[in-house]
């Protein structure tokens, strides 16, 4: 089972961020602790202390929960849940509150493994731009002082697509990030959120973003200059170095059984879905009551088919076509036979040894075609 924990905090929202989080206000801080603390016991108890195969602190900014809430929160896990066969423990950090060596040896102590730093950028001036809270330099201190206390395991979160920015530009920023040689990279093209100043702006022409045959060069070129460095591709959006692709992300993406934890927090354990309240006190009266994952809806087979067609094809193994014929009794092929020649023609996906894989072109068009597909 894989294991997520969402930390709601921020120093203060991004204006492009439709994440679930808030300002960081120590009351309510300690306040998330205590029933962060009861809900690890309620599924402890629940689920007579599962063993797990990752964990994930995500936000938010989990690295700006004080040494205290760690020294709290780290044990309980262990308590109340089997890490013996933990292969990944990823946490989030931002870069302005990662310079902390102390704080970052803590959370190798505590078993931590694999950090996240979100650069984003690596121009000061886009930074501006998106809201971050740190610049360039900081972005490149954090990561150095991670080595040195001990990461062997980092991952650095880009954003390409900015408003002004080319391809050139873009290329440029991945070959300094290749230069100081993370295991891992996600690159993430801007989206503009529904409600975010980021979306105000573009609908009221402040900002323009790069036209569309620019943001598809600076995907197809950046993923290929990534790849030519030594990161596999081995989903939309993600790249490692040999050994280092997400354990955690990709068991999401082959359907194993995960449990969210935290304000707004998703699980899917066999079969049934439910997600935690987004407001901080609406989850807190739902653990203390002690109904946790009550009212989950079971996933019907249409919707588990759907989630297996539409995951695995966001991935770079791709779909097995035996295993969508297991799962309805259909041949995908034969579903989708005038759109699948289409597909092909355009270069858009590969059939080979089972599989249906999307190509770079594919990927960057794959909400169009996944819409279009039968399930």
């Amino acid at each position: 089972m894989l294991l997520y924990i969402h930390v709601p905090f921020c120093r203060g929202k991004c204006r492009y961020c439709s994440f679930v989080s808030r300002p960081f206000d120590m009351g309510q801080v300690e306040a998330y602790v205590a029933t962060l603390l009861l809900e690890i016991r309620h599924w402890g108890r629940k689920l007579s202390r599962p063993k797990l195969e990752t964990i994930y602190f995500g936000g938010g900014t989990p690295s700006l929960l004080p040494p205290w809430a760690l020294a709290r929160i780290m044990p309980e896990l262990r308590r109340q849940f089997d890490l013996d066969d933990v292969v990944e423990w990823t946490f989030e950090a931002n870069p302005d509150s990662a310079v902390d060596g102390p704080y970052l040896k803590s959370l190798l102590k505590y078993g931590v493994n694999r950090l996240s730093l979100g650069v984003q950028s690596l121009s000061d001036a886009d930074l501006r731009f998106l809201g971050r809270p740190h610049d360039a330099g900081q972005a490149i201190a954090a990561y150095g002082l991670a080595r040195q206390v001990g990461f062997k395991n980092i991952s650095l979160d880009f954003i390409w697509g900015l408003p002004g920015q080319r391809e050139a530009v873009w290329l440029e920023q991945l070959r300094t990030a290749v230069k100081l040689r993370p295991e891992h990279l996600s690159c993430y093209g801007l989206t503009v959120e529904a409600g975010t100043p980021l979306a105000e702006d573009v609908a009221a022409g402040d900002v323009t973003l790069p036209g569309e045959n620019e943001q598809g060069r600076m995907y197809v070129h950046g993923a290929e200059f990534l790849e030519e460095a030594g990161y596999l591709q081995y989903e939309i959006s993600n790249f490692a170095r040999m050994g280092f692709v997400s354990r955690h992300n990709s068991g999401y993406w082959e359907g194993k059984d995960y449990l969210g934890l935290g304000p707004a927090a998703v699980s899917t354990l066999e079969g049934v879905r439910h997600e935690n309240p987004s407001d901080l006190r609406e989850w807190g009266g739902l653990v203390r009551a002690g109904k946790c994952g009550q009212g989950g809806a079971a996933l019907t087979e249409a919707e588990k088919t759907r989630e297996m067609v539409m995951l695995s094809l966001r991935t770079a193994k791709g779909l097995r076509l035996a295993a969508y014929r297991k799962a309805t009794g259909r041949d995908f092929l034969k579903d989708n036979e005038g759109l699948v020649t289409a597909l092909r023609q355009n270069g858009l996906i590969r059939i080979s040894a089972g599989h249906l894989r999307l190509t770079k072109n594919g990927f960057l068009v794959s909400n169009v075609i996944l819409e279009r597909l039968s399930y």
